[in-house]
């Protein structure tokens, strides 16, 4: 959530900001200043009442003292109106700052300065690529084939269980999806990460706080009589450890990571691009978040985009790195890194990790600060990745790495899995 600070020190900064994600801004923004000016307006009038209360209050304890009963008593009637004024002025206040908070969270993330002012996907910026794509001119056989032909991932079973989206990995499937978490958990470790294993349910704060709420309600699971959601991504509890909680400068930058299922509506997918892995309801996830000071958090958002191009590469698989313009980035990121890999048999990129600095926008929502040298309390800079989503992964892994008789194992992969190919 952008801060008011920043609202009335740089609105039309912040109005320009948000052009590049084609939101106009300018009314809304207007109506929270006027809004914040009134509830400031009354809190001073607030504070004066309050003031002049406690006051009377000391007055009529010292008459009472002296014994001067009758006139305290006098006094006292006068006490009762500025009880009445008080609670008037306590209710204007809270519905000002009611007011205020649902115009605020209608806005999303200011993008930084480098984010292009598109209008969809099209108008990403690709900034790497690691290998040109090879076309398989229709030789290649889609992951859904090979897993039905080598038994790994059964969705007949999952649509019978559950439902569409919800498959089941079989045999060297599900080792190959264990092997692929424990890579990447490794991995992650060995980059500085404290592993969690975090609730895979949150309350609506936690999803306030990192931005799924109010804005992504159709896309969670919700579990009306207890109020808890499914988690869409690790990112929601491992970013939520530090709600309300002032860190020291020495405690940052905090490196998180953890495996979870996660969770997805999905809601209107369909069509061949949801075909087999490509989109699914339940999938696992390994994610890295940093919790970071505000002079640091590029230099953080650069490493992580190098740690994940070292999976990737460690995989074997042909990717592509893009810079998503204002039009496509996520309602809580100032800048976001798309990674996608090519499926061979599908001729065509599939999205597996995206990789975002929200700057304040979650730290606000969050309450999560720090403490400068000066003794001042600072919002943090919050940053995650996807290290990596599984089921594309697994399908780029089983079409990119087939051969006439199977699919070879990346050498990286082999410890993980324990088998070096499936068939043959």
């Amino acid at each position: 959530m952008l801060t008011l600070q920043c609202l009335r020190e740089e609105r039309d900064r912040v109005i320009s900001a948000l052009a590049k994600r084609h939101v106009e801004s300018a009314t809304t923004i207007d109506e929270i200043l006027k809004l914040d000016a009134q509830r400031r307006a009354t809190q001073n009038e607030l504070d004066q009442v309050l003031a002049e209360s406690n006051s009377l209050s000391r007055q009529i304890g010292v008459l009472m003292r002296e014994g001067k009963k009758d006139e305290a008593e006098s006094m006292k009637i006068q006490t009762s109106g500025f009880k009445d004024k008080s609670s008037a002025l306590k209710q204007a206040m809270e519905d000002a700052e009611n007011q205020l908070n649902e115009l605020l969270v209608q806005l999303p993330n200011t993008p930084c300065d480098l984010v292009e002012a598109g209008k969809s996907s099209e108008d990403n910026v690709e900034v790497f690529r690691s290998d040109e794509p090879q076309e398989a001119g229709g030789h290649a056989k889609p992951h859904w084939d090979i897993a039905k032909e080598f038994d790994l991932i059964d969705f007949d079973l999952g649509a019978k269980v559950t439902g569409a989206g919800f498959p089941f990995y079989k045999g060297r499937g599900a080792k190959l999806q264990r092997g692929l978490i424990r890579f990447f958990l490794e991995r992650a470790e060995e980059a500085g990460y404290t592993e969690y294993i975090p609730p895979h349910v949150v309350n609506a704060d936690s999803g306030y706080g990192t931005g799924q709420l109010p804005d992504k309600e159709g896309q969670m699971y919700h579990m009306q009589e207890d109020d808890l959601y499914m988690i869409p991504t690790a990112e929601v509890p491992l970013t939520n450890i530090f709600r309300d909680v002032v860190l020291t400068e020495s405690d940052l930058p905090q490196k998180l990571c953890g495996y979870t299922p996660c969770f997805r509506r999905e809601a209107g997918s369909y069509g061949k691009d949801v075909r087999g892995l490509n989109r699914l309801h339940q999938f696992d996830k390994v994610e890295i978040v940093q919790i970071t000071h505000p002079s640091e958090s590029y230099a953080k958002l650069d490493n992580m985009v190098e740690h994940v191009k070292g999976l990737l590469a460690g995989l074997e698989l042909p990717y592509r790195i893009l810079r998503l313009c204002g039009g496509d980035m996520g309602f809580t990121s100032a800048m976001t890194y798309d990674f996608e890999v090519w499926s061979a048999a599908q001729e065509r990129w599939l999205e597996v990790s995206s990789v975002s600095n929200f700057e304040t926008f979650q730290a606000n929502r969050l309450k999560c600060r720090f403490k400068d040298v000066d003794g001042k309390n600072k919002l943090v800079h919050t940053l995650n990745g996807s290290a990596l989503a599984l089921p594309r992964i697994l399908a780029a892994l089983l079409e990119n790495h087939q051969d006439h008789e199977g699919v070879v194992i990346p050498k990286a992969l082999v410890p993980y899995v324990g088998f070096n190919r499936i068939g043959g």
